[in-house]
């Protein structure tokens, strides 16, 4: 199987996952991110608890399949880190997104599934579809920061 069929069949596989597409209850943060061109609209929802450890993370809301796929990887990631954890995923994932310094294989490897999105980087009209989730999430990091 080539890269490509790999890449396509991961992103149908991960945008399929229902079960992250409910509420949390009582989340302590919530942040929205839309994106008109496309009309995704997903609001990214975490738990965490007294020691800044993400013990929930799901998302309301509908998208394509490279947004949702996206906002899957990232909660598939960020469940049991801590929120300075995912701060560095963020870092990472927008690094490789912006194509301008390779990933090395030790960054590549702390994404998972998510390094996959690179493709999509060299889509410009889709590159705001796999970045919403992340840009919540971006946000979700500054204010826990405050």
């Amino acid at each position: 199987m080539n890269l490509e069929k790999i890449y396509q069949q991961t992103i149908l596989e991960y945008s399929r996952r229902k079960e992250l597409n409910r509420e949390i209850e009582n989340p302590t943060f919530a942040e929205r991110g839309h994106n008109p061109n496309c009309g995704d609209d997903l609001t990214l929802e975490i738990k965490t608890d007294e020691n800044g450890v993400i013990t929930d993370a799901a998302f309301i809301g509908s998208g394509c399949a490279i947004s949702t796929a996206s906002m899957a990887m990232l909660i598939d990631l960020v469940k049991g880190k801590t929120l300075e954890e995912a701060k560095e995923k963020v870092n990472l994932f927008f690094k490789m997104m912006k194509q301008e310094e390779k990933l090395t294989s030790e960054e590549s490897k702390k994404l998972g599934d998510a390094v996959l999105m690179e493709y999509v980087a060299q889509m410009p009209a889709r590159v705001k579809c796999a970045t919403l989730s992340w840009h919540s999430l971006k946000v979700i990091v500054e204010k826990s920061e405050k």
